[in-house]
């Protein structure tokens, strides 16, 4: 394996454009009705792309031309965002839901939510039954998903003129700066979103080596979905995912638990729960970073899936993957929270990543 990889770089002056990130972390885009974002992207990316489509899955495929089109690197960023749909409305107006992702039902305790109707988006809150007539078992019981309704402060008439069960519902909640942080619901993945159009930016016009597709995938958090439809057809030889991890590096966390630290560099993948990254990959990565003075952390994620192993395994010959991974605390939450720091030394090393595929020895050594 290539101990002193002779790379092609361009400096660094990554800027955060916080007001595009804004608006795609706070655009709607439940698993399955991501059009939103989806309109979103497009208007973003059009300007740089060689050829732009979109799949029948709902995939934005972004491709930019290299000098060798006989290989190709596919570098995914999921564009869906962890949401509800409404199973019922009963004889008082409340919705039920169903959930579209992973959710802690803790969270769901005060939050306000958006119901994306044919006509009209309507707001509504969590509720659930109040403390103060709850039994003394109710108190202490771990809440369920089930014991939330939705109030949107309408008659059943009213609520009957606009929702159908099916209609998405995304959570509510605006972006902010906190000290060195970014914060906001969705930045799992809309920060790898906002990442991987602002490497797009960075690489139009520059030599690269093979055929980069990005791809904006569709319904990762219900399973991979488009990532692994996109990476059948495409069949990368090199796949570089794009996507959040967990920070745990809060009170009460072991060391051995932290997995990642907001503040110490963007994040390298060893592994997670769908994918053991090919260590040429990881240690191609690592030597960018090192030689480039790009702040890293690695991280193994134990639990937990990722387009990464959607690549892997679903690309026809298989792929050379890896994942550039964006430590993220409260992850899950309405109050997820990235460091900028993180963020600008993600974008610098996928674009380095991107741009020297054809300097190291890919063989098995």
């Amino acid at each position: 394996m290539s101990k002193n990889i002779k790379t092609k770089s361009t400096k660094s002056t990554t800027k955060l454009d916080l007001k595009l990130m804004s608006k795609i972390c706070e655009t709607p885009g439940a698993p399955g009705f991501e059009q939103p974002i989806r309109e979103v992207i497009l208007k973003e990316v059009a300007p740089y792309a060689d050829e732009l489509t979109v799949d029948p899955i709902g995939n934005i495929v972004c491709v930019i031309k290299g000098t060798d089109s006989s290989q190709k690197v596919m570098v995914p960023a999921h564009m869906d965002e962890i949401g509800f749909i409404v199973t019922h409305v009963d004889t008082e107006g409340f919705l039920r839901f169903h959930t579209l992702g992973g959710f802690d039902p803790k969270t769901l305790t005060a939050q306000r939510v958006l119901v994306h109707t044919k006509t009209k988006t309507l707001v509504g809150v969590m509720g659930s039954k109040p403390i103060h007539v709850m039994t003394p078992e109710e108190r202490t019981k771990t809440p369920k998903t089930t014991d939330y309704f939705i109030d949107l402060g309408m008659t059943k008439e009213e609520v009957d003129k606009y929702v159908e069960i099916g209609n998405p519902i995304t959570r509510e909640r605006a972006l902010i700066e906190m000290g060195d942080c970014v914060n906001c619901k969705s930045l799992d993945n809309r920060i790898s979103v906002y990442i991987l159009i602002e490497a797009i930016k960075k690489l139009k016009g520059q030599k690269l080596p093979y055929d980069l597709c990005a791809v904006f995938s569709v319904q990762e958090e219900v399973g991979l979905r488009g990532a692994s439809t996109a990476a059948h057809y495409l069949d990368p030889d090199f796949g570089i995912c794009l996507d959040t991890t967990i920070a745990f590096d809060v009170p009460g966390s072991a060391a051995d638990n932290k997995i990642t630290k907001l503040g110490d560099g963007t994040a390298i993948k060893i592994m997670d729960g769908s994918v053991i990254c090919d260590y040429r990959m990881v240690e191609y990565m690592k030597q960018l970073a090192n030689n480039h003075q790009i702040k890293h952390q690695m991280e193994i994620l134990t639990a937990g899936g990722t387009d990464t192993g959607a690549m892997q395994k679903m690309a026809k010959n298989g792929s050379i993957v890896g994942a550039v991974s964006i430590p993220t605390r409260h992850i899950h939450q309405v109050i997820e929270m990235c460091h900028k720091e993180d963020i600008k030394n993600s974008i610098d090393l996928l674009v380095l990543s991107i741009m020297n595929l054809d300097s190291f020895d890919w063989t098995f050594k």
